[in-house]
């Protein structure tokens, strides 16, 4: 697969846009001022304070900043590292303890926190609170053994390993070196922690599109394109600390007569990603509408007249459907509780077929995308993992 990034700096915006084989398939936005909008990101560690214990659904809140409360889910208060403890019970209100946001704020909810400490590498990440030794399982079976044996002297009570994807591509050797470095900066950070007042900040995670550049596959990658001075020799900066083997890969392009936005048409590709329908070829389309609970799609048929009302042509639309609500929830980063209304179908072999179909399409996502089952009413339940996010409300910021 050919793969492309290109960042570009428009509208009071930073946008990251992943391209596989000439197709926009990822948008990120952040703004390009720092302030409050660009405050606890994912990744951040605070030393954080209980403020209140809700039993009944086993939370906690805990604030990392003056009138930020967060939530937090009683159960990792087994791995927590406590800067100060009130009382003898597992959790107590005033206890100061490490943690990490995992979950950005989104809308109404605030932030989500956990004492299950990770630190993300280009290769691996080491996880505090889980201290298993694994291997992505996109990484080829022999490769993931050889891995498994040549990390099994790294088992310990105090973290686990697991390699990334991006480590079938490299030496051994870089993924043992980053992990020494992982380990280092999370003893150190334990020893700061103990030294520091209540509402530090230990570690801040790096501004999102270095994120997305240290997130992203870089097998088949053929370029990342910058359309910006100033982020070009800030990108520059991480790939000569990080990445100095894939420098080459990194350009500029600064023709102001013929903009990146106009070269690849991303503000095209952009709008359509804001937009309740999405068109599918054969002239049906999707209406694509989030809530505060879930995200509904439906499907209609549209232009689409031929056959109209006939299994084979409910078929058609659908297998083009699954394909398209597949790509457009990756496009726009959907998450949570997704349901999609596809076209009655009669026959149980197509609706089998077309379940086969879009769990094959949602695979290729590389966050975790899940169909789950068909409601009594017909709807195909789909549930992907809520990290940052939605791309319509990065755009609002």
């Amino acid at each position: 697969m050919k793969r492309k990034v290109l960042i570009e700096k428009r509208d009071g915006k930073i946008r990251t846009y992943f391209i596989e084989d000439d197709d926009i398939v990822e948008i990120h936005s952040t703004p390009v001022s720092g302030g409050e909008a660009d405050m606890h990101r994912l990744g951040d560690i605070y030393i954080g304070k209980v403020c209140n214990i809700v039993p009944n659904i086993g939370a906690a809140f805990i604030e990392i900043g003056k009138g930020v409360n967060c939530y937090y889910d009683m159960k990792d208060a087994a791995s927590a590292i406590f800067t100060r403890k009130s009382g003898k019970k597992a959790l107590c209100i005033g206890d100061e303890l490490v943690v990490q946001i995992s979950r950005e704020a989104v809308k109404t909810k605030s932030p989500t926190v956990t004492s299950n400490l990770s630190f993300t590498g280009r290769y691996a990440v080491l996880t505090h609170g889980n201290t298993r030794i694994g291997v992505s399982s996109k990484i080829p079976k022999p490769l993931r053994e050889t891995y498994k044996k040549e990390l099994s002297g790294l088992q310990n009570d105090d973290f686990g390993i697991i390699i990334r994807t991006n480590a079938k591509d490299a030496p051994l050797e870089d993924a043992a070196d980053e992990i020494i470095a992982l380990r280092e900066e999370y003893y150190s950070l334990i020893r700061a922690a103990q030294t520091r007042i209540c509402f530090s900040c230990l570690k801040s995670a790096p501004p999102s599109y270095i994120a997305d550049l240290k997130n992203v596959y870089m097998d088949g990658m053929e370029a990342v394109i910058v359309g910006d001075k100033d982020l070009y020799t800030r990108i520059h900066l991480y790939f000569q600390s990080e990445l100095p083997e894939k420098l080459g890969l990194l350009k500029l392009y600064d023709d102001p007569s013929f903009p990146l936005d106009k070269l690849y048409g991303t503000q095209t590709i952009l709008d359509r990603a804001l937009m309740e329908r999405a068109w599918l070829k054969t002239g049906g389309y999707l209406i694509i509408q989030p809530t505060e609970a879930l995200t509904v799609i439906d499907v209609n048929s549209g232009k689409n007249t031929s056959k109209r009302g006939s299994e084979e042509g409910a078929l058609k639309v659908n297998l083009e459907a699954a394909r398209e609500a597949a790509r457009q929830i990756r496009l726009r980063n959907l998450s949570g509780i997704i349901l999609v209304d596809f076209i009655n179908q009669k026959k149980d072999e197509n609706t089998q077929k077309l379940l086969n179909e879009f769990k094959f399409f949602l695979a290729q996502d590389p966050v975790r995308t899940t169909l789950v089952d068909v409601t009594a009413l017909g709807l195909v339940e789909v549930t992907r993992k809520k990290i940052r996010r939605p791309l319509y409300e990065e755009e609002q910021q």
